[in-house]
C-alpha cells in the first residue's frame, strides 16, 4: 500500500459522505447556459472553415454539398435554368446549412462547458509575491530552524512574483499565505485550504515526508508554516495542466473515436460515389425510355446528405468532449480521452484497503481484560497511555473508554506524568507516573517491555491477541510494568454501502482486488467483510505491478487508485490509473486521472461515467444509421418517380409529392442533429448491467426506434409544408 495502517488519512472522506459533486453542478449549471449557448452560436459560424471542417469527414461533405446547392440555387435565380425551382432549391440549400451548423453547435457547446471550467479554474490561479530561499544558501544550511528564526528570515529570504519560480527553488509559507507553486514539502506541518482546487471546505493536512507531501500552488495555509521545494516551472504547474486538459478544443481522440471516423468516411466516400453514378444512370434511363427526366442535382446532394450518417457525424465530437467535462463535474481530471474511454471497458478493479474500503483509520471496538483484571482498570491504563498520542487510533481509544467507562481527561501536569511517544523501534507508546509505567503497543514490543521489568506474558493474553487476529483486527497489547493488563482490539471499519456497489460491479461483469498490507489473515477478513472478489496480501510495489501485467496478458483491462511514490509503477502500467490530489507528484505524474478530491471510491464512479460515454456513443451510432431507412423511403421514390413510375409504390408514407418529400427528409436531418444534442452532452443514464443485457436495451430502444421515429416526423413535416403551400 502506499501508506502504512497506522498513518492517518483525515483528509480522506467516507464515502457516504462525499458530496455527489456531478449533481451539485447539474443543478448550479443547466445544461443550456445562456452565455455558453450565446457563445456556441457564434463558434459554430467560426467552425465552417474547410480546414476545420475536414477533420470530420462527414459533415465536411454536407458543407460541400450545401456550398454545391448554394451555387446551383444563384444560377437558377440569375439563369432561369435551374434543374428545379429556385424555391426548392433554396430549401434544401437552408435546411443543408442548418444541418452542419447544428452539428458545429454540438461541438462547440460541449467545448463551451469544459471552457467554463477552465475559466472557473483559472480564477484560482494568480501571481502572487513568493519568499523564496537566497539561492546562494539553499544547500548550504539547515532549513528549519534558521528559518524559524525571525533575525536571520529576512536575511534568508527574497521576495520574489510566483512566475518566476523554477524548479528545485525553496520557498517559506506561512500561515495566511498562498502557496506560490506546485511542490513538495521538505519541513514543516500545516493545515492546508484546497477548496479553490477541489472545491471542499475541510482543511487537510500536509506535512513532510510520506504521501501526504504534496502540495498545488493557489491554495492557502491556514496554520503554522511549511517550507516546499517547488516541483514545476512556469506554465507547467498542475493548475496550468488541468486547464488545458479541461478545454475541450485540445482534447485528443481516442482510438474508438478514430476506428468510428474511419467508418464514417468509409460509408461516406461508399455513398458518394454510389449517388455520383445515380446522375448519369437516370439520364441514360430517361434518354433511354423516351419518356421521364433526369434526378435533378439538387435532388442528389439531399440524397447524399440523407444517406451518410450525418447524425453521428455531427455528434461524435460532442460526445467525446461531453465524456471528459462529465469527469471534470465528478472532480476529476483526465490526462487522456483514452483513459475516459478505456474506463468504460474496464474488468478488473484494483483498490487500497485503506481510505477505500475502509474508512481509512482503524478504531478500538472492545477492551479484553486479562484474568484478574477489570474491563474499567484495562481501559483507565490505555486511556492514560493514548491521552498524548494523535493518531486516530490513539484518540479512538480515549473516545471508547470515555463511552464504556465514563473515563475523561484528567490534569496530568498533577499527576507528573511523563509522555513516551511511539517510535518505529520501540513500537509502543504510553505515559511514566510516578511508581507506574504504562505502555501500549504491538505484542513482542510489549513481550519485550514485561519480560525486562521482570514479568512474565500470560498465555491467555497470547490466545486473545490470536483471537483478534484471525478476526481480521489488530490487536493492541497494554502493560503497567511487569503486570500485562489486557488486549485493546483496532478494527479496519468497513464503509456502509461497498459491499453493495461491489456486487454491482460484479453484475456488470468487473471483478474487484482488495490491496493491503496486511497479513493474509488480516486480509482475507476484510475482504470476506467487504465483499471483494479477490485481494492481495502484504503488498510491495513489486508485487501490484506482477499482478496488473498478469490480468493484462490475460486480455483484462484493469483500472488502480494510488497515491504513494511506491505507487508510481503500477499507475504507470495500469490502464486507467487514478493518483490522489493529495499524493505525491510522482504518483500525479504516472496516473491518467487525478482525482482533485482524494477520495479512492472515486474509482468506481469513474468506470460507470467511462460506460455511459461508450453507452452514448453506440446508441447514437445505432440510432444514426437505423433512421436511415425511413430516408431512404422518402427520398429514393420522389428521385427517382419521373424516371420510373413504378417507384411509386415505395412511397409507403403518402407522402403529398417529390418536392415534399424531399424537404421533409433533409428538415427532419437537420433537427434530428439539435434534438439529439441534450442526450449527447448529458449521455445516457448508466444502470448496472451485464453487456448482452446492455446491448439488447439499445438495439431495442436506438435501434428500433431509429428506425420508426423518422417515419412519423417526417410524414408530420410533409403535412406541414403542404399546409404552407409547397407542392
Amino acid at each position: 500500500m502506499s501508506h502504512s495502517d497506522d498513518s492517518p488519512m483525515d483528509n480522506v472522506i467516507p464515502e457516504h459522505e462525499v458530496p455527489d459533486r456531478s449533481r451539485d453542478l447539474e443543478r448550479h449549471r443547466p445544461l443550456f447556459d445562456r452565455r455558453i449557448v450565446r457563445s456556441a452560436i457564434v463558434d459554430a459560424f467560426k467552425k465552417l472553415h474547410p480546414r476545420r471542417m475536414v477533420k470530420n469527414p462527414v459533415m465536411f461533405v454536407v458543407e460541400i454539398g450545401s456550398a454545391f446547392t448554394t451555387l446551383l440555387f444563384f444560377h437558377a435565380v440569375v439563369t432561369g435554368r435551374g434543374d428545379a425551382h429556385p424555391a426548392f432549391i433554396f430549401a434544401v440549400t437552408v435546411s443543408l446549412w442548418f444541418t452542419v451548423l447544428f452539428a458545429n453547435f454540438a461541438e462547440a457547446m460541449a467545448e463551451g462547458r469544459g471552457k467554463a471550467q477552465a475559466d472557473t479554474l483559472r480564477k484560482a490561479r494568480q501571481d502572487v509575491i513568493a519568499r523564496r530561499l537566497r539561492r546562494g544558501l539553499a544547500h548550504n544550511i539547515s532549513l528549519g530552524p534558521s528559518l524559524l528564526d525571525p533575525e536571520c528570515r529576512d536575511a534568508e529570504l527574497e521576495e520574489v512574483v510566483s512566475s518566476s519560480l523554477r524548479e528545485d527553488d525553496i520557498v517559506y509559507v506561512a500561515a495566511g499565505e498562498l502557496i506560490p507553486a506546485d511542490g513538495e514539502v521538505l519541513e514543516g506541518i500545516a493545515s492546508v485550504d484546497e477548496s479553490a482546487i477541489t472545491g471542499e471546505s475541510a482543511p487537510v493536512i500536509r506535512e513532510s515526508g510520506g504521501d501526504r507531501s504534496a502540495v498545488t500552488g493557489g491554495t492557502r495555509v491556514l496554520s503554522d508554516w511549511l517550507i516546499v521545494r517547488v516541483t514545476t516551472n512556469p506554465g507547467e504547474t498542475f493548475l496550468d495542466r488541468m486547464i488545458a486538459m479541461v478545454e475541450g478544443a485540445k482534447r485528443k481522440k481516442t482510438p474508438n473515436e478514430i476506428a468510428l471516423d474511419i467508418l464514417l468516411a468509409a460509408l461516406t466516400s461508399v455513398f458518394l460515389l454510389a449517388t455520383v453514378t445515380l446522375f448519369p444512370f437516370s439520364k441514360f434511363a430517361a434518354t433511354a425510355s423516351g419518356h421521364g427526366t433526369a434526378v435533378p442535382l439538387t435532388i442528389l446532394v439531399a440524397l447524399l446528405v440523407c444517406l451518410i450518417p450525418t447524425t453521428i457525424g455531427g455528434l461524435l465530437s460532442a460526445i467525446g468532449i461531453a465524456g471528459m467535462d462529465r469527469m471534470i463535474r465528478a472532480n476529476v481530471v483526465a490526462t487522456s480521452g483514452r483513459a475516459v474511454e478505456a474506463a468504460g471497458d474496464v474488468d478488473v478493479l484494483l483498490l487500497d484497503k485503506t481510505g477505500t474500503i475502509t474508512l481509512g483509520n482503524r478504531q478500538a471496538t472492545a477492551f479484553l481484560p486479562a484474568r484478574g483484571v477489570r474491563e474499567s482498570e484495562l481501559a483507565d491504563a490505555a486511556q492514560l497511555s493514548s491521552l498524548a498520542d494523535e493518531t486516530p487510533e490513539g484518540r479512538s481509544i480515549v473516545v471508547l473508554a470515555k463511552n464504556r467507562h465514563g473515563l475523561r481527561g484528567r490534569d496530568m501536569e498533577s499527576l507528573g506524568a511523563v509522555f513516551v511517544p511511539f517510535t518505529a523501534q520501540t513500537r509502543m507508546s504510553g505515559v511514566d507516573l510516578p511508581g507506574r509505567k504504562v505502555r501500549k503497543g504491538a505484542t513482542d514490543a510489549i513481550v519485550r517491555f514485561v519480560t525486562e521489568s521482570g514479568g512474565t506474558f500470560p498465555v491467555e493474553v497470547k490466545a486473545t491477541v490470536e483471537d483478534v487476529a484471525k478476526q481480521g483486527a489488530t490487536p493492541l497489547v497494554v502493560a503497567d510494568g511487569r503486570r500485562v493488563l489486557g488486549v485493546v482490539q483496532l478494527k479496519d471499519i468497513v464503509k456502509g454501502g461497498i459491499m453493495e456497489r461491489f456486487a454491482e460491479m460484479r453484475r456488470i461483469g468487473i471483478k474487484t482486488v482488495m490491496i493491503t498490507g496486511d497479513n493474509p489473515l488480516t486480509a482475507a477478513a476484510i475482504a470476506a467483510e467487504a465483499g471483494v472478489d479477490d485481494f492481495l496480501a502484504e503488498a510491495t510495489p513489486e508485487a501490484k505491478l506482477s499482478m496488473i501485467r498478469d490480468y493484462q496478458q490475460k486480455g483484462h483491462l484493469v483500472a488502480m487508485t494510488g497515491d504513494g511514490t511506491n505507487d508510481a509503477p503500477a499507475l504507470a502500467q495500469a490502464d486507467v490509473a487514478v493518483a490522489m490530489n493529495s499524493g505525491t507528484q510522482a504518483a500525479k505524474e504516472a496516473g491518467n486521472m487525478v482525482d482533485l478530491d482524494s477520495n479512492p471510491t472515486k474509482l468506481l464512479s469513474i468506470v460507470e461515467i467511462g460506460k455511459q460515454m461508450l453507452m452514448t456513443r453506440g446508441a447514437l451510432t445505432t440510432f444514426s444509421i437505423a433512421n436511415d431507412i425511413a430516408k431512404y423511403f422518402a427520398i429514393i421514390p420522389a428521385a427517382f418517380v419521373a424516371t420510373y413510375p413504378e417507384l411509386g409504390a415505395l412511397n409507403i408514407m403518402g407522402l403529398h409529392s417529390p418536392t415534399t418529400a424531399v424537404l421533409s427528409a433533409v428538415i427532419f436531418n437537420a433537427f434530428i442533429i439539435i434534438g439529439l444534442i441534450p442526450l449527447a452532452l448529458r449521455g445516457i443514464r448508466y444502470r448496472p448491467a451485464p453487456a448482452p443485457a446492455l446491448l439488447r436495451r439499445n438495439i431495442l430502444v436506438y435501434g428500433l426506434g431509429g428506425v420508426l421515429l423518422p417515419f412519423p416526423c417526417i410524414k408530420v413535416i410533409d403535412l406541414a409544408l403542404t399546409t404552407l403551400g409547397v407542392s
